[in-house]
């Protein structure tokens, strides 16, 4: 359904800042504290007018958002390492990932953004309580904590109509 799109919300300055269905998007736009910066092809149908979906709004006054540092999730982990072991960098189901401490927890390892990837089940055992240097294996990338602008790459929206907005 068009009202359940994502649409890239973006802050006075264009910075993004959020991520809405296009429901909470039509609502900003009519009450005047968004302007639409681009349009999907889709519309919303009334008895009426067509009303264009947004693909990315902008708020019309700034808000001021706080940094916000990124909660260490499984999801987000997988996302961010595209739901693939970071070993033998095949790609699996979320089902046949776990998540793998760098830095065993045994040696102080911690369960932050930087000492979590994605892993298979064989990679993870082959591993075992040692550092991947010691198991002779290599990342695929250095693991590192998901920014906002990743965070929305990553999720399922019109990236074309967002590329012009997301650095990453």
């Amino acid at each position: 359904m068009s009202l359940n799109r994502l649409v890239l919300v973006l802050n006075a300055s264009y910075e993004p800042i959020n991520i809405c269905a296009a429901r909470h998007a039509l609502t900003l736009v009519f009450k005047g504290a968004a302007v639409v910066e681009e349009v999907s092809d889709r519309v919303v149908r009334t008895s009426r007018i067509n009303i264009p979906v947004p693909d990315v709004i902008r708020l019309v006054r700034y808000r001021r958002v706080p940094r916000q540092n990124r909660s260490v999730s499984r999801k987000g982990i997988l996302l961010r390492d595209g739901y693939a072991c970071q070993y033998c960098h095949r790609r699996y189901a979320a089902g046949d990932l776990t998540l793998d401490h760098v830095v065993p927890r045994s040696r102080g390892g911690a369960s932050v953004w930087e000492n979590l990837v994605a892993c298979c089940f064989p990679c993870n055992n082959r591993k075992g309580n040692r550092t991947p240097q010691e198991a002779g294996m290599v990342l695929a990338k250095q693991p590192r904590q998901i920014s906002i602008h990743a965070k929305h790459r990553l999720m399922a929206g019109n990236e074309t109509a967002w590329n012009r907005y997301l650095f990453c």
